[in-house]
């Protein structure tokens, strides 16, 4: 993921999951361990397109939905996908068989996140910093992969409503459309 996803992912978290619509570059720096002027890059194109009103002292949100579309259409899922394989397993048994440190994405995601799902679904995806723990637990095979691990970078401590909505736009299986739309059924009051 790359950095400026981090600022669009804390500022999503903060706005959507903690009601805080109003932050400052300073403070989002500190908390993501990166540099102002990084921060100030990944505000840019959301100023321009009028999702967040920089003031002297911090900035405001004013369109939640603006930056999540935004990110959602730069997301590269793909780019972030460190290991891949084929589990011939039920998902739930791949889902049960995952170290504690993980952090489930997707289809996953959305299903403990909101306890169900709205479509049937094969693929595992998962964050995590330690691959080879899950390459010793599912071994590479050559067959066609249903579990996906992501690079999991150092700020990502759990699944945000934003991050699994971004991942499932990027995905191209063709069930993502019916948990794209049950997301955005539940994020309609939330994005307002």
């Amino acid at each position: 993921m790359k950095r400026a996803e981090e600022v669009y992912r804390e500022i999503l978290f903060q706005a959507m999951e903690k009601g805080n619509r109003g932050m400052t570059q300073a403070g989002l720096a500190k908390a993501l361990e990166m540099s102002l002027s990084m921060v100030n890059l990944a505000l840019k194109p959301l100023r321009r397109m009028n999702s967040v009103r920089i003031k002297q002292r911090g900035f405001d949100i004013i369109d939640r939905r603006k930056i999540l579309y935004y990110w959602a259409s730069i997301r590269d899922v793909e780019r972030d996908i460190i290991y891949r394989t084929r589990v011939d397993k039920p998902v739930r048994n791949i889902e049960s068989e995952m170290p504690a440190d993980v952090i489930y994405a997707a289809y996953s995601a959305y299903k403990f996140r909101f306890n169900g799902v709205p479509a049937d679904y094969s693929e595992v995806y998962v964050y995590s910093d330690n691959v080879e723990e899950l390459k010793k637990r599912f071994q590479e095979n050559g067959k066609t992969p249903n579990l996906f691990i992501l690079k999991k970078d150092r700020n990502l401590k759990e699944m945000t409503i934003a991050l699994i909505f971004v991942d499932l736009w990027n995905l191209k299986e063709w069930y993502a459309k019916a948990f794209l739309n049950a997301m955005e059924a539940r994020l309609d009051g939330v994005l307002e």
